[in-house]
């Protein structure tokens, strides 16, 4: 089959087939080749164009150049440089911490042509602050400067510039350091020479008195560098610089957290350290407590911080003429506050948390009493009172009925007619003393014959007065004179290492120790001796070794805490890293009778690691024995039971 033939739109509209797809095809084909050509002639024109503005443009250019022939090219590539500068607070500035301000050009004229130098404040500065500008060097490099430094401008810009005046200060050069303050006058350079480079540099640096160097800072100012010829400006240029004064440490205003303290105490009184308070707490007015806050910079300055102080249970905070249970305060402007705590009525333990923005300081605490105490607990820590006053001998413990440790009056008597006369007065009670760092009361009573007396504490100076009575507690006057020593240990066993007590006890000749005293050769020469190596850790008093029997003062009263027995000298020391059996002997001395200059010993175990371990494998293999025996007996127990349940 013959194919058919494709006919063109443009013939298929010529015999008068005018369908619309012909027509579209015709019209496509018609419109792409119009803007074909349009924009070939578009881009012609616009590149005709661009060539006449170049044209045009260079054409200026050429004629301006030719018309701008300088009438004076004196001073070409004038050029002004600043490097900052830093000084020392309160130390004398130098040219190795001012700041370089550096001035160069090209001189084509040589004797007509001159630079000045000039510089001024940008912005507020303080009065107290003056700066200087001295000469430091020419920039030239040449072994010969070529630039001259001329004496100081007084009028810029420059009357001195014309001839008469410029040959005034041309013929004075500046010599380095010269110096001049900023206002209206500076430094001018020149060229001698018909033409050539110039340059020079120069400092600012603070006047070296205490007003330039008291207030630290950062100060900011502008250097000028203007040139002329015949007195006429040519150019200016200019460069910022900066002078900075550093803070010393002591000038810091950021707080340390490390050095702000916060201390609790009854009174008003810079501390180191908390006190104990214990307050009645009766409503009033006076304070009970001062909490004082401190906050200081890294070098322990006072720097003021606010303070934040809240209070939980009884009392109130006070400050100024504001009370509450919680005050934010603006600290004094010393950075010292004092903070009083007051008595509201209520009895109890106050709890009183203290911060700052910067740190929150451990929470303070104190107690309130009530007015009457609900117990007294009296204990005798001297169990041998001497003929004499006998200082803190008995103790008393007092609390109210809320369980707070109560600080009232506490008096001590003694209880009989009778006792009266061995110690203590039974009419006129004697006042105890407040310790408030062991929370008690300490009493002192007068010994006046041997024998033992009975002692009771009340809460009035006399005892129709009192309300509440103590335990009766007794002691021993003892008059009898030391007649013999003894040696002991504080235990009978140690570790190995452990620390130990070696007491020395001086006795009467019935064999009781005796009240507290000070001998000299209570021991014989040599002092004690030791069949092991004991490390020695010194004592609370004045002896310095085993073998020191200079003088042997006794401990007045007992203490669980230091160890001390009452009316017995005190050796501390370090049993041996072996176990065994450590033995100590010495001899009394010329301080006791012929009859007591005996020998005197004394021992103690030291169990070390490998016994204790032997004990502990013994301990073992008898309670599994035991356990087998135990075991043997409940199998024979239940053979037995089942034989009888089968039969």
């Amino acid at each position: 089959m013959t194919p058919k033939k494709q006919v063109s739109p443009v013939i298929r509209i010529s015999r008068g087939e005018r369908d619309v797809s012909a027509r579209a095809t015709h019209l496509e084909a018609a419109t792409r080749k119009s803007l074909v050509a349009t924009n070939e002639r578009k881009q012609m024109s616009t590149k005709t164009n661009f060539k006449r503005i170049a044209l045009v443009a260079v054409a200026a250019l050429g004629m301006g150049l030719l018309s701008s022939a300088p009438s004076q090219a004196a001073v070409s590539n004038l050029t002004v440089t600043a490097t900052n500068g830093t000084a020392i607070l309160g130390s004398n500035s130098d040219t190795g911490t001012a700041a370089v301000i550096s001035v160069a050009g090209l001189a084509t004229v040589g004797t007509g042509d001159t630079i000045t130098i000039t510089f001024i404040n940008k912005g507020a500065q303080p009065a107290t602050v003056v700066p200087r500008m001295a000469f430091l060097d020419t920039a030239t490099g040449n072994a010969s400067p070529t630039t001259r430094i001329l004496d100081t401008i007084s009028s810029l810009p420059g009357s001195n510039e014309n001839a008469a005046g410029r040959a005034s200060f041309v013929t004075t050069t500046m010599a380095v350091n010269d110096s001049i303050t900023a206002s209206n006058a500076g430094f001018g350079i020149d060229h001698p020479a018909a033409a050539g480079y110039m340059g020079a540099r120069f400092v600012v640096q603070l006047e070296s008195t205490t007003a330039s160097r008291s207030t630290s800072g950062t100060y900011t100012y502008t250097a000028i560098a203007t040139s002329y010829v015949g007195g006429a400006v040519v150019t200016t240029a200019t460069a910022d610089f900066t002078i900075t004064i550093a803070a010393l440490a002591a000038e810091s205003t950021v707080v340390d957290p490390s050095k702000s303290t916060a201390f609790i105490n009854s009174t008003v009184v810079s501390t180191a350290s908390d006190g104990v308070v214990n307050a009645l707490a009766t409503a009033s007015s006076t304070a009970a407590a001062n909490i004082q806050v401190k906050t200081f910079n890294a070098s322990s300055i006072a720097l003021p911080e606010s303070i934040t102080v809240t209070i939980s249970g009884a009392g109130i905070l006070s400050y100024g003429s504001v009370n509450g249970a919680s005050l934010t305060i603006k600290a004094d402007t010393d950075a010292v506050t004092d903070i009083s705590v007051l008595p509201d009525g209520r009895a109890g333990v106050a709890t009183i948390n203290v911060s700052t923005p910067t740190r929150v300081f451990a929470p303070k605490t104190m107690s309130f009493y009530s007015a009457a105490p609900k117990t007294l607990v009296a204990s005798v820590p001297t169990p041998n009172f001497a003929v004499g006053s006998n200082a803190d001998s008995i103790r008393v413990t007092a609390t109210d009925a809320s369980g707070t440790i109560w600080a009232g009056a506490v008096y001590v008597y003694a209880s009989t007619a009778a006792d009266a006369l061995i110690a203590g007065s039974n009419t006129t009670p004697t006042l105890c003393t407040w310790d408030p760092a062991d929370n008690r009361h300490e009493c002192t009573v007068t010994g006046t014959a041997a024998g033992t007396a009975k002692f009771k504490a009340i809460d009035a100076s006399t005892v129709a007065a009192a309300t509440v009575t103590s335990n009766e507690v007794s002691a021993v006057v003892n008059t009898n004179t030391a007649a013999t020593v003894k040696l002991s240990f504080d235990k009978a066993t140690y570790a190995p290492g452990e620390r130990a007590y070696i007491y020395v006890t001086p006795l009467d000749s019935a064999g009781k120790e005796i009240a507290k005293v000070t001998l000299s050769n209570l021991l014989a020469a040599g002092g004690i001796s030791t069949t092991a190596a004991l490390t020695f850790a010194g004592s609370t008093t004045t002896s310095d070794s085993l073998t020191a029997t200079t003088s042997y003062s006794a401990d007045a009263n007992s203490s669980s805490t230091s160890g001390a027995k009452a009316g017995s000298f005190r050796y501390t020391v370090f049993m041996p890293a072996a176990g065994g059996v450590v033995t100590i002997s010495a001899t009394g001395g010329t301080s006791l009778p012929v009859a007591g200059r005996v020998a005197v010993s004394a021992t103690a175990t030291v169990t070390d690691t490998g016994a204790q371990a032997l004990a502990a494998v013994n301990a073992l293999a008898t309670t599994v024995a035991s356990l087998k025996t135990l075991i043997t007996t409940l199998t024979n127990l239940v053979l037995k039971i089942q034989k009888k349940v089968k039969a």
